[in-house]
């Protein structure tokens, strides 16, 4: 699939029409969402007839993408039934076949489930301090491949350190910088390639960020 068609698609599915502070819900525009697996698929095969978990899925528009360029298996994790039930009708309006567990991602069992690539845009820790590093605590420990995930750019060293070091990681790396626009006025971001100036926001770095495991 093209990147274009694979954005297209994207762009298509429903939205949160009432973001969750307390959840720090803000979703992954189909402009980043579909380079950042475009990347993972065509620069390191980790999409393609992988079983993909989506964590914090939100409203799917990461697992969709996994789906959409052909993994074996995808499951979508969250914290928020409504969350899961808009991700559920865009799979379907998608016509892909994905599973979807409501679970808060710390207490989570996996049980014999093999989880090839982690794809992630976990709270970013604004509200509650660690929430970032708590998803990837996790996450490192069930993908067995490959980890990809969005963090604020003023956490990158933080993050980087600490995979390394206390998440068994074997490598982290920066795949590329993100211009984040957040409306100061509603809980909701937009994310886009150019630094709009617009009246009422603030503007905030984040990066995409590979970890491989061991």
């Amino acid at each position: 699939m093209k990147l274009k068609q694979l954005e297209g698609l994207l762009g298509s599915i429903q939205q949160f029409s009432n973001p969750k502070i307390d959840l720090e819900q803000y979703p992954t525009g189909p402009h980043i969402a579909s380079r950042m697996l475009y990347t993972a698929e065509n620069s390191f095969g980790d999409v393609s007839d992988k079983v993909v978990a989506d964590f914090g899925c939100g409203c799917g528009t990461l697992g969709l993408a996994a789906g959409l360029l052909g993994a074996q298996h995808v499951i979508g994790l969250d914290i928020d039934d409504q969350s899961l039930e808009i991700a559920s009708i865009n799979a379907d309006d998608l016509e892909l076949d994905m599973n979807f567990v409501q679970c808060d991602i710390k207490n989570f069992r996996w049980r014999d489930q093999i989880v090839d690539t982690v794809i992630m845009n976990p709270p970013f820790g604004t509200r509650k301090k660690g929430a970032d590093m708590d998803f990837l605590s996790v996450a490192l420990k069930v993908a067995s491949q490959a980890v990809y995930s969005l963090h604020k750019t003023t956490t990158r060293d933080h993050v980087k350190r600490t995979a390394l070091r206390d998440y068994n990681a074997s490598s982290a790396e920066i795949l590329c910088e993100v211009y984040h626009i957040q409306l100061i006025c509603s809980f909701a971001s937009i994310f886009c390639v150019y630094p709009y100036i617009i009246d009422n926001i603030s503007r905030i770095h984040s990066i995409l960020l590979f970890f491989m495991v061991n």
